[in-house]
Formats: C-alpha cells, sequence, structure tokens
C-alpha cells in the first residue's frame, strides 16, 4: 500500500484513543509513584513500552491482515504452548504466569486473548454449522482449552475475558440466539463445578466480595484491596486531589498495594475525581464504537470477525476491571488495557489495536454475504 493511501484510509480516530488511554495511564502510573513514596521508575519504564507498542502497533498495520488468517491456527498454537511452558519455570508471587529469560519478563496469557480471536474468527468465517446448537462445540472447545490453562496459573481475571468474547464473535457471525442463551444457561449451571477448580484464594476473593466493614474496623486480608481501593475513590471526590488537594495527611490511607497495574482506574479516580472517572469510561465506550465502525465497514469475513473479537476484547476486559475496582466483581488481577502498567499487556493491547487498523485499511476485499448480520454501507 502506498504511503498516501495509508495515511489517509487508516483510523486515525482510533489512534487518538490509544494515545489518549496511554496518557491517562502515565499520568496515574506517575500519582501512584508519588503516593508510594519511595523509588519507582514505573513511569519512565511505562514510557518505553509505550514506545514500543506504538510501534508493533503501526508495523502491524503494513503487512495484509490476511496473512495472519493462513496462519492463525499456528499463531494460537504457539500461544497455548507458551501457556504450558510457563509451569517450567520458577512461580512469582505463588502462580506461574510470566516466562523470565535474559532479565525480561513475557506473560503469554497476553498474547494467548489475541491468538484466540485470530483463530476463532479463522473458524467462523465461512461455517454454517454454529446456526445448529451441535455446531457450537468446537468454538467452545477452541474456547475451553486457553481458559482451562489459564485458570490453572492461577490467572481468574485473565480467563474470565474469553467466555464473552466467544459469545460476541458467534453473535456477530449469526450463531442463533435461542442457541447462545442455551449456552450461557449450560454455562452457569456449570459454576458450581468451576468452584471446585478454583484455588482458596481465588475463593476468598469471590467471598469477600459480600463481607462488611463497619466504620473505623479493619477490613480482613482477602478485602483489604477493595476497602482501600473505595477510600481512595471517595478521597478523589468531584474533582480530585489534583484540583482540590489531599483532604487527609495521613499518608497510609492513600496505600493501595498494585495501585500501579489492577487498581490504576483507583488511583486515576483519586487524582481527577469523578469527571476523570467518567472521562477514562467515556474514552473505553468511544474506542468500543470506533472499533465497531471498522468491523461494520468490512466487507471481508475473517476482517469483520476478528475486529469485533477485539472491540469485545477491549471492552470486556476494561468492563470488568472497572468492576472490581467499585466492588461490583469479585478483585481478579486483570489490568485496564492501554493504561495499566505493563509490558506484556500493553504491546499485546497496542498489537491487538494494530490488528483493527489494519482491517479499516482493507475494508474490502470480498464481498461477505450470509452469515454475517451486518451489510456493508454503501
Amino acid at each position: 500500500m502506498k504511503p498516501a493511501v495509508w495515511v489517509v484510509r487508516l483510523p486515525w480516530g482510533l489512534v487518538v484513543i490509544a494515545l489518549a488511554l496511554m496518557l491517562l495511564g502515565w499520568l496515574g502510573i506517575a500519582r501512584s509513584e508519588d503516593l508510594a513514596e519511595g523509588p519507582g521508575g514505573y513511569t519512565r519504564q511505562q514510557l518505553v513500552w509505550s514506545f514500543l507498542g506504538l510501534a508493533a502497533m503501526f508495523l502491524t498495520t503494513l503487512p495484509s491482515y490476511r496473512i495472519l488468517c493462513r496462519w492463525s491456527y499456528v499463531v494460537f498454537a504457539l500461544a497455548l504452548a507458551l501457556l504450558v511452558l510457563v509451569y517450567f519455570f520458577p512461580p512469582v508471587h505463588g502462580t506461574h504466569r510470566w516466562i523470565r529469560l535474559a532479565g525480561l519478563s513475557l506473560q503469554p496469557s497476553e498474547f494467548a486473548k489475541i491468538a484466540f480471536v485470530l483463530a476463532l474468527a479463522r473458524y467462523l468465517m465461512y461455517r454454517e454449522n454454529y446456526r445448529r446448537f451441535r455446531g457450537l462445540c468446537m468454538p467452545l472447545v477452541l474456547t475451553l482449552i486457553p481458559v482451562v490453562l489459564v485458570l490453572r496459573e492461577p490467572d481468574l481475571g485473565t480467563s474470565l475475558v474469553f467466555i464473552p468474547v466467544l459469545f460476541a464473535m458467534l453473535f456477530a457471525a449469526g450463531a442463533r440466539k435461542r442457541d447462545l442463551a442455551t449456552l450461557a444457561l449450560c454455562g452457569v449451571l456449570t459454576l458450581p463445578a468451576l468452584w471446585t477448580q478454583m484455588s482458596r484464594e481465588q475463593r476468598s476473593r469471590v467471598t469477600s466480595l459480600f463481607e462488611q466493614t463497619l466504620p473505623g474496623e479493619r477490613p480482613s486480608d482477602d478485602g483489604y484491596h477493595l476497602h482501600q481501593a473505595k477510600q481512595l475513590l471517595a478521597l478523589g471526590g468531584v474533582w480530585g486531589s489534583w484540583l482540590s488537594g489531599e483532604p487527609v495527611d495521613d499518608r497510609a490511607v492513600y496505600r493501595l498495594p498494585e495501585d500501579h497495574t489492577d487498581f490504576i482506574f483507583t488511583v486515576l479516580g483519586e487524582r481527577f475525581g469523578w469527571l476523570g472517572s467518567f472521562g477514562l469510561q467515556f474514552l473505553v465506550v468511544l474506542l468500543s464504537w470506533r472499533g465497531m465502525a471498522v468491523a461494520e465497514a468490512t466487507a471481508e469475513p475473517f476482517g469483520r470477525l476478528a475486529a469485533v473479537g477485539v472491540v469485545a476484547l477491549f471492552a470486556v476486559q476494561s468492563l470488568i476491571n472497572t468492576a472490581m475496582t467499585v466492588g461490583l466483581l469479585p478483585v481478579t488481577g486483570l489490568s485496564l488495557p492501554l493504561v495499566s502498567y505493563g509490558g506484556s499487556g500493553l504491546v499485546a493491547h497496542c498489537l491487538a489495536l494494530g490488528l483493527v487498523l489494519n482491517i479499516g485499511l482493507r475494508p474490502g476485499y470480498e464481498v461477505a454475504g450470509e452469515p454475517f448480520r451486518f451489510s456493508r454501507r454503501s
């Protein structure tokens, strides 16, 4: 593709939204370092990863995404192999989530989500058997394999993302609503079996969600994170400490473990108040809307399904992360895309967004009729 055509066709709106989310992430991480009052360096490291992520995002737009279509199953197999490989490395904080080599850490589960979207889009692109309930078996198997591997790390938060993405892609591909509802009911009925497979720590995070802490009473160990997160949001108020200052002098009140990763939304709420929190949510909604516009304008089936999967990935993960910080869902240790600190997560989400940009650059390779619900705009 010629450079001039690339510049004109690229969905720059998505790029601007991604940069805005990264900027909020930098400000939140800087605030967490300030509250920690100790040696950090997280903001500087996040800037390095941001440049690497942006470079990966733009490089992803250069070759045709149809190359990924041909290699999607291979990419998925490699991702599963990495999810198995993590068990051959020493655990970190009691979990097998990272591959550490030469001082570098890689979290394969972040990239497995993208590989899953590619493999599922490849499987669904021309098939019609998922219009019958028994045809949903293979997509379900493709989903459960990474879910089980990630859940055994253990990483409950990441494992929760796969199922909603599956439903979103099946719906976009044309699966019947009745079959999807039946599948969801079957999933609900299997929750007791899932509970037996969860670790003791994961169960305690679920039960602590329903524990009430009286004023002045110290919360339990499992409810400490949620208690501190709610407290930080309350201290931020409407305008946040950026404008109104810090209402409490006791620095222990602002102490929140993992505030630069899983609880970055809370830190931003404390710093910029309700307006900052709502602004962050608005950017996520805007990113999802612009991503769905790319999917709707794409006539090629693999590209459309892949775009829907990436948008669902961003939306679901953002929703789970935000809900757990305000006590609507158990604390699961899931990052906020493009905002939370972390190299693997940031680069992986930049690659996913680069895939959507790639699809937006090449929307009309071939006409896609059924089974898709959408029709290409004239």
